[in-house]
C-alpha cells in the first residue's frame, strides 16, 4: 500500500493505510509467546522473497533473471536449514 501511495500516485489515505497495516503486523508479531518464533520469522521471510517474485510474474509480467531465481533458490534452501535441521 505505501508502495502504491509513494510511487503510483495512490495518495495520502493510501499511504497511512500502508502504515497503518505494517504497525499492527509488527504488533501482532511481538505478541508471539513462542521461543521457536525467531525461526518461524526467518523462514517466512524466505517465503516472502519467493512469493514476491511470484506475485511479480503472475501479476506484474516481471521477468526474474537468474540472479532472482537464484536467490529465490537460495532463499529456500535457508527456510530448510532453518526449519528441518536437526539441533
Amino acid at each position: 500500500m505505501m508502495w502504491i501511495g509513494l510511487r503510483e500516485g495512490g495518495g495520502l489515505g493510501t499511504i497511512v493505510g500502508g502504515a497503518v497495516v505494517l504497525g499492527l503486523y509488527g504488533l501482532l508479531l511481538a505478541q508471539q509467546s513462542s521461543n521457536e518464533f525467531g525461526r518461524v520469522l526467518a523462514a517466512y521471510g524466505g517465503a516472502f522473497v519467493v512469493g514476491s517474485l511470484l506475485w511479480g510474474v503472475v501479476f506484474d509480467r516481471f521477468e526474474p533473471d537468474r540472479f532472482d531465481i537464484a536467490g529465490a533458490v537460495i532463499c529456500l534452501l535457508g527456510i530448510g536449514l532453518i526449519m528441518y535441521v536437526p539441533r
